[in-house]
């Protein structure tokens, strides 16, 4: 190829500069940023294209099928998803996973309602308007979960149809995990026997697995199918994830094309077949030892900053098993300087693997400023 233009390659400069600078606040998003993946440059030489079902054959055979296979087997291991009851495939990020799961919901039951909180992912509103399926939002509690008695009252009101319920197991602002023993419980009293349970695992599928006692949260506590991202804990230079389902789900949607030789059993067609070599090196270099420890440092690094917000009597605080660290609303000036996802009266840090100490009290020490606190004694 010709190479670039001066002011072309300049430009690149300047915007790497400026993503060097921002990487050093970038503290207020479930994205890990500790990572380098040399190994996977050499491949960007080829047309990589991960078309179709990654565990069949495609007459289009420059495709990483068999290392996405890997990856969807470490996934099944650690979301307790047995290999010959569940399948799954890399997607585009949590919302594919989501919009996948929700799919093989309508499917199953074309009558039914989703069911969701309203600390859920914004893209749950629009995944229900793209497949034209009726919904319901519940009511979240201050915590973050779901409301149960509200979808107690609701489904007792609404029994007639089958319920689709997506639960949060991590939500967006809260990291609050919606009890999957109690929402089954709920169907069990109502004797609800079509039902379908969907999980938006983004950035907690990652971290429960790993932790000594986890909340329920895999296909064991009774999942459908689950989503999870690969670019939050695991880390990942583009947006990436993991949509696991049950195989009795996937058999009503698969379709034969003859086009590539394979079935058709995902959202897209091409597919990013980078993806799977990141997360598949990624899971060699760090093994389960290494991912353990991982959740472990980050989870001290939500618990330090928590005690470095107290030292100037900010009431911070996470839940169990989260590495999301929810405080009161800042001024403008902080949530821009650190990149701090807000809402209403409160913020959150997301205490990454790539979060330091240092990270932790510039900006804990910034915040206290803009509101005019200073250390207690």
């Amino acid at each position: 190829m010709p190479p670039l233009p001066p002011a072309a390659a300049e430009r690149l400069d300047a915007f790497l500069g400026e993503m060097e600078r921002l990487s050093e606040t970038f503290i207020g998003y479930p994205c890990s940023q500790d990572y380098d993946y040399p190994e996977i440059t050499p491949f960007l030489r080829f047309a990589l294209n991960n078309v179709g079902d990654p565990f069949a054959d495609s007459i289009y055979r420059e495709n990483t099928f068999a290392f996405e296979r890997e990856v969807v087997a470490f996934f099944q291991k650690h979301l307790r998803a047995s290999e010959d009851d569940t399948w799954g495939y890399i997607t585009a990020g949590g919302t594919e996973g989501n919009l996948y799961g929700l799919y093989l919901a309508r499917e199953r039951f074309p009558d039914g309602v989703v069911y969701y909180s309203e600390h859920t992912h914004y893209s749950a509103a629009k995944i229900v308007r793209v497949l034209g399926a009726r919904s319901i939002m519940i009511r979240g509690s201050d915590n973050g979960e779901m409301d149960y008695n509200d979808l107690y009252e609701t489904l007792r009101l609404y029994r007639d149809v089958p319920p689709i319920i997506l639960a949060n197991i991590g939500t967006t602002m809260h990291g609050a995990v919606d009890s999957i023993p109690r929402i089954r419980e709920i169907l069990k009293d109502l004797a609800i026997t079509r039902s379908y349970l969907h999980a938006d695992a983004a950035l907690s599928g990652m971290l429960l697995p790993w932790v000594e006692d986890p909340q329920p949260f895999g296909f064991d506590a009774g999942l459908d199918s689950i989503a999870v991202s690969g670019h939050k804990f695991i880390g990942s230079p583009m947006p990436c994830g993991i949509a696991l389902a049950r195989r009795t789900h996937v058999d009503r949607v698969a379709r034969s094309v003859e086009y590539v030789g394979c079935m058709d059993t995902t959202i897209a067609g091409s597919r990013n077949a980078l993806s799977p070599l990141v997360l598949w090196s990624a899971i060699q270099r760090r093994g389960e030892d290494g991912l353990r420890r991982r959740v472990a440092d980050a989870i001290a690094m939500a618990d330090y900053a928590i005690a470095q917000f107290a030292r100037y009597g900010i009431a911070a605080w996470r839940h169990k098993n989260s590495v999301t660290v929810v405080f009161p609303r800042p001024t403008d000036g902080v949530i821009a300087r650190w990149q701090i996802a807000p809402s209403r009266d409160i913020a959150h840090i997301i205490t990454m693997p790539h979060v330091t100490r240092d990270m932790v009290d510039r900006l804990v020490a910034d915040t206290a400023e803009s509101l005019g606190l200073t250390k207690q004694s």
